[in-house]
């Protein structure tokens, strides 16, 4: 038998678990916490009324970006405002936990756990069980969760894009005279849903999910962009998402009303209130969308005059109609669009500053379709079948050359003059099979000045392709080798500096150099 001999003294016993339950889920809870505390990016503590009571070494960084230059600034503040959008009083009030969640504020997007904390008392047998909450953990799982959930994120993408697609499949037969027949009740309803909005751009994605969070509040949302772009279709679409969806979507484009009617289309109109006025009078568009949105098209063509009764409108709530001394009541979310620059107007004293303001809490920017070319072949191909079902004819094929050409295009008329090429394509065309040809001759003979010419692929030589022809990981590896190097020397070696330049968390860039230097 070999080894040390033992000392004097000395008892070779060995750590044990606990046999007894309350000795089990003590330990359990200190090893779930020392786990928590290493792993995590931050915690923090806030007790029963919702103050903030201690935080941890790694939370101390998030402290800057929340407007805080010290600890003491931030503990013994409320939760709620020091950490926006938070839901610990949630869990405080509920006794819940939120295990998994994403968190957005000042300091960026999170992957968070919220857990309640319950003082210990004595049970019926003596045995302690979980009294009321005195206090809740707050546990920062992950940053930039773009990129440390990746994985997670393009199954959730791929699965989005599944749904996407059923639900424009639903769209479609709700299209159909049927199912019109089957549902009509007379009442105005959104037309579309996000599901209507075609792209998977980066610019597309974003512009959605800020519309999905417009969709959750009732404040006035500005949709912002060029002609084209989408805006009416998100209208409808943040309509059907919201709490409002079964209330009526009722649109008003003030740039196609004289300027003469828009405040009887506004506000309505009392019975013999001017001369020709309906015996029975008639109800304006801010009642008829009582209960559910009113959309206001090209808001920067309103009139001065009309601005500030539309200003008092959504400031009181109620609306006087015309030739009456009786004000009416109504509630309606207010969705304004305009493809003109309200800003330079407000300067140039042609809108409202107060009225720009009233509606301009939830502004929205809808790209045009240059900012996301990524998602032209996808958009051609969702009006080809749109197209196809109106005419019953069966949708224009493009070739990948022509695909190209149309999307290298600057598109000033964003997807209305992509529709006009492609209406024009399928009823010139001979064939359903259309290349790039006779995509140029269709765009030359609509007008276009200059016809841009697609991208061209990026040449590969010989040691290139060498280099490409390994395996994928490996050229990953590579690749972030190359980038860790190049951040470090950019920050002086300062590795939380380089963590927030190349997007990861400080723990991920430790794990990615240890494996490079492997």
């Amino acid at each position: 038998m070999t080894g040390r001999p033992k000392a004097a003294g000395e008892t070779a016993t060995a750590p044990t678990l606990p046999l007894d339950a309350q000795g089990i889920l003590a330990l359990a809870a200190r090893s779930m916490f020392h786990l928590f505390s290493s792993i995590s990016q931050g915690m923090f503590l806030v007790d029963r009324s919702g103050r903030i009571v201690w935080v941890n070494e790694g939370y101390k960084r998030f402290l800057p970006a929340l407007g805080f230059a010290s600890v003491d600034e931030f503990v013994g503040r409320r939760v709620e405002e020091v950490i926006h959008n938070t839901q610990m009083r949630e869990v405080l009030e509920s006794g819940k936990p939120i295990l998994i969640d994403l968190l957005t504020n000042k300091a960026g997007t999170f992957v968070v756990s919220r857990i309640p904390l319950h003082a210990e008392v004595a049970g019926a047998e003596g045995d302690p069980v979980l009294g009321e909450v005195i206090g809740a953990i707050g546990i920062v799982l992950f940053d930039h969760p773009e990129t440390t959930l990746q994985p997670l994120i393009s199954k959730f993408a791929m699965l989005q894009r599944d749904l996407d697609d059923a639900r424009r499949e639903l769209a479609t037969q709700r299209n159909h005279p049927l199912w019109k027949q089957a549902g009509a009740d007379g009442q105005r309803r959104a037309k579309h849903t996000f599901a209507s909005f075609i792209g998977s751009s980066p610019a597309a994605v974003d512009v959605k999910r800020h519309a999905r969070r417009a969709a959750q509040s009732s404040s006035p949302v500005l949709l912002l962009g060029e002609t084209g772009t989408g805006k009416e279709l998100l209208a409808h679409a943040i309509h059907a998402a919201s709490a409002r969806a079964d209330g009526p979507f009722v649109s008003l484009n003030i740039a196609a009303v004289p300027d003469t009617l828009l405040e009887a289309e506004f506000f309505g109109f009392a019975p013999g209130a001017f001369t020709g006025a309906d015996r029975k009078g008639r109800e304006g568009k801010f009642k008829l969308a009582d209960g559910g949105t009113l959309f206001l098209d090209e808001i920067g063509d309103m009139p001065l005059a009309l601005q500030a009764k539309l200003l008092r409108a959504l400031q009181e709530g109620e609306i006087e109609p015309l030739g009456s001394n009786k004000v009416v009541p109504f509630d309606a979310r207010v969705i304004a669009a305009t493809s003109r620059d309200l800003p330079a107007l407000v300067r140039d004293g042609r809108f409202r500053e107060d009225l720009y303001y009233r509606l301009n809490v939830l502004p929205l920017r809808v790209p045009p379709l240059r900012e996301r070319r990524s998602d032209i072949p996808a958009l051609i191909e969702a009006l080809g079948e749109d197209m196809a079902q109106r005419s019953g004819e069966a949708p224009p094929e493009l070739t990948p050359d022509a695909l190209a050409l149309l999307a290298a295009q600057h598109w000033r008329g964003n997807t209305r003059e992509l529709r006009n090429v492609l209406e024009q394509l399928a009823m010139r065309s001979d064939s359903t099979r259309i290349d790039a040809a006779e995509v140029t001759r269709v765009l030359a003979e609509t007008g276009l000045e200059q016809i841009a010419a697609p991208e061209p692929l990026p040449s590969v030589d010989d040691a290139d392709q060498a280099r490409l022809l390994r395996p994928m990981a490996e050229q990953i590896a590579e690749l972030e080798r190359r980038a860790i190097a190049a951040a470090l020397a950019s920050t002086g070696g300062n590795k939380l500096a380089t963590a927030r330049l190349l997007g990861i968390s400080r723990a991920t860039l430790y794990d990615r150099m240890n494996l490079t230097s492997e």
